[in-house]
């Protein structure tokens, strides 16, 4: 019998110590087949623009996977592939119709959780998680201006975080009227999967997201500490967290 995970989750935004507005979404959702979804989106294009593209994008995926069959690995990777360009497609139509929103787009980070593999998507600077009870990896990578000219080689890690253009990503969803995706099927063995937007990791190092997620609260009350931890070393953005932790069924 195919490995089922059953679990806890949690999700929530916060508007931060700085910003007038909040421009995060967050969800985690499951079907009948044992799959989990979770799903973070940091919009981008200022008040009324950022959360509406946040907001129509992560809409757009949810409504997707309620519908969602129960399929083999490769093509569950065609359908999310296909969700996130029908959400890329829906932001950027709307921002050509309609002037108010002009120059909008979002962040996108999903991860689906299918047996005992997982499907990573990035678009933009949100981050996925994996927490095994012990470390905490990155599964994906920024894609920003910065982090490709360290990629490069082109900068040290330490200029990274003082130059100007460290926030300036190099892909987003809805800006174009088609999106590439960083798309990497992996291993799940019932990790802890956290994703949250750069206002969790900029405020927050990431010895001390582990520190949170190791202990024995419930999974909303981790997702809470960390959105207070970030809200008191500065809140200098929009906090966005989707967290999923396992308990394994065979």
């Amino acid at each position: 019998m195919a490995t089922r995970y059953k679990g806890s989750f949690a999700f929530k935004t916060d508007i931060g110590r700085v910003r007038v507005s909040n421009e995060d979404q967050a969800a985690v959702a499951t079907n009948p087949y044992g799959e989990v979804l979770l799903v973070v989106c940091d919009g981008m294009g200022g008040q009324n623009k950022g959360d509406y593209a946040s907001k129509m994008a992560i809409d757009s995926i949810l409504e997707a996977f309620a519908s969602k069959r129960s399929m083999p690995l490769f093509l569950t990777k065609r359908w999310l592939t296909k969700a996130l360009k029908t959400a890329n497609a829906l932001v950027f139509e709307e921002a050509e119709r309609n002037p108010v929103y002009k120059d909008m787009g979002t962040t996108c980070v999903a991860v689906l959780i299918q047996g005992n593999k997982m499907l990573v998507s990035n678009i933009g600077d949100s981050r996925a998680y994996r927490y095994n009870g012990r470390e905490l990896s990155r599964l994906t990578e920024d894609q920003t201006v910065v982090d490709y000219l360290y990629r490069t080689g082109k900068i040290s890690k330490e200029e990274m975080n003082t130059r100007e253009d460290r926030h300036v990503l190099t892909n987003a969803l809805g800006v174009y009227p088609s999106c590439s995706t960083d798309l990497k099927i992996m291993p799940y063995l019932g990790e802890a999967i956290l994703l949250c937007s750069d206002g969790l990791y900029n405020n927050v190092p990431e010895n001390e997201i582990r520190a949170a997620l190791s202990t024995d609260e419930r999974a909303d009350e981790k997702v809470t500490n960390l959105i207070a931890e970030a809200n008191s070393n500065g809140g200098s953005d929009n906090i966005g967290i989707a967290y999923w932790e396992t308990i394994k069924h065979d």
